[in-house]
């Protein structure tokens, strides 16, 4: 029997559990808004389901498996075997404990949950299609809208998702083998990621980039040292050719690239990962009932309180025109978008917004680099510290890259840093920290910081920039 369609109302409607979602949904109803949060997938989006969580789930186990099998160094000797399929499950029940989580989060908070797809009616209302056979749908009155639908992942001509050997990152996160020969479209940061956790596995794999070096949007003395540490892992970069087709042969497949002068040239391969980006997941919204503005890439246009052309509509995460695509990014605007509709006076600030990418060694970024605070007109100072001077860097046996801090001559105030190295990803945060409080340069070196630790490295950085460090030469 097939339910037929009724109808409800609600404060607050947000669009999509993701990050920038469920965070939403549950800062709203702590203001003490009715909220309904519609989910057509899982709770946690892209983010913890196929990506960001999974992903590190995987980086983790390979760095694992590599370091335990090269470690003779330091006296240990081992030739660790991988179970694929074990891991993958290790990693599953990780994302189900998180996504579990999220949702006994929003009931917690009052946040009414419907498993459904939604789709605006108009600029007041969407209906909200049951997935299952029989489910019928229901219709939502809302006051105030939240689009959180987040990104999905970009295809390429001849590449099509759903052809066997072509992965998503979707599909290398839930493989259960490891291919003997992987070929990676895209040198940006999922390329990265994944080219490394799968050469760490035992993969051979090629990297193919329409551009000339890898992680395009980085300065070249840091994506220098992961490139090199990827070579040393055997993977193998063809910069200036893009991917144009496939087809199969023997036991696997032969990718052809093109070059911008029409050159070709052929890979054999098993899988090839096409990791060339993420567009934001706007056509099933029947957003042009609603009347929302989209940009030529399509995202939806927000101010700085995440407010669309539409009265009472926001967008908030991968789908907003505001932002890099980052989870965090989104579970901020997320905040913002609740809190405005709360009437509070809040905006969304990203002058200290870090990202990181978790190769092998990571990298941490925040703020301006020099070439930029100078194009501001800044005048600078800069400080370095490099890891091969640190003695916690020494004892993890990971000292490739360095802390780099930028900062405003005569005053000091931090305005940006560079980190390449281990743990990068979280000495991030120290340095986002000084610049979105004003400190300077002083108040970073004069902080005491424990030893030995790989964040003297900040403190270290911050001394050079006042030409007084001491574990390194001063510039």
């Amino acid at each position: 029997m097939v339910v037929g369609d009724i109808s409800t109302g609600t404060e607050v409607l947000v669009i999509g559990a993701g990050p920038g979602g469920y965070v939403a949904a549950i800062r709203a109803a702590q203001r003490d808004l009715d909220v309904t949060l519609v989910e057509k997938d899982a709770y946690g989006g892209v983010c913890l389901n196929r990506g960001c969580i999974p992903s590190k789930a995987l980086i983790t186990g390979a760095d694992v498996a590599h370091e335990a099998g090269n470690a003779e160094e330091m006296g240990i000797h081992a030739d660790p075997a991988v179970d694929m399929s074990q891991m993958v499950n290790w990693k599953d029940d990780v994302v189900d404990t998180l996504t579990g989580g999220v949702e006994k989060l929003c009931k917690a908070n009052g946040v009414n949950l419907i498993e459904g797809e939604a789709r605006f009616k108009d600029d007041g209302s969407v209906r909200v299609a049951h997935g299952g056979e029989g489910q019928g749908s229901e219709s939502i009155d809302f006051q105030h809208c939240i689009v959180a639908t987040g990104s999905r992942p970009i295809q390429i001509p001849n590449f099509e998702f759903a052809d066997d050997p072509v992965w998503s990152s979707t599909d290398a996160l839930d493989t259960d083998t490891v291919p003997d020969r992987l070929l990676v479209v895209g040198a940006g940061y999922i390329g990265m990621e994944l080219s490394t956790t799968f050469a760490k596995l035992g993969a051979d794999v090629t990297v193919v980039e329409m551009l000339d070096d890898v992680l395009p949007g980085y300065e070249d003395d840091v994506s220098r040292v992961v490139k090199k540490r990827a070579q040393s892992l055997g993977i193998d970069f063809e910069f200036g050719e893009a991917a144009s087709d496939w087809r199969e042969e023997g036991d696997g497949i032969v990718v052809t690239t093109e070059t911008e002068d029409g050159e070709e040239s052929s890979y054999d391969a098993d899988k090839v990962l096409v990791a060339v980006g993420r567009s934001p997941l706007t056509d099933t919204l029947d957003i042009e009932n609603a009347g929302l503005d989209l940009t030529d890439d399509g995202f939806v246009e927000v101010d700085d309180r995440m407010r669309t052309s539409v009265d009472g509509i926001y967008a908030v995460g991968d789908v907003a025109d505001r932002g890099p695509m980052l989870a965090h990014v989104g579970s901020k605007q997320g905040i913002v978008a609740a809190e405005h509709i709360a009437g509070e006076p809040v905006a969304y600030d990203a002058q200290a917004v870090p990202a990181a990418v978790f190769t092998d060694p990571e990298i941490g970024t925040v703020g301006m680099t020099q070439a930029e605070a100078e194009e501001e007109g800044f005048e600078t100072v800069v400080g370095q510290m490099p890891f091969n001077a640190s003695g916690r860097a020494l004892t993890t046996g990971h000292t490739d890259g360095f802390v780099r801090i930028v900062a405003e001559e005569q005053s000091g105030f931090v305005l940006g840093a560079q980190i390449v190295g281990p743990e990068a990803s979280e000495l991030v945060a120290e340095v986002s920290l000084a610049i979105e409080m004003g400190a300077t340069l002083e108040d970073v070196a004069s902080t005491i910081h424990t030893h030995p630790t790989l964040s003297e490295a900040v403190m270290e950085a911050a001394e050079n920039a006042q030409g007084q460090a001491i574990h390194t030469l001063n510039r």
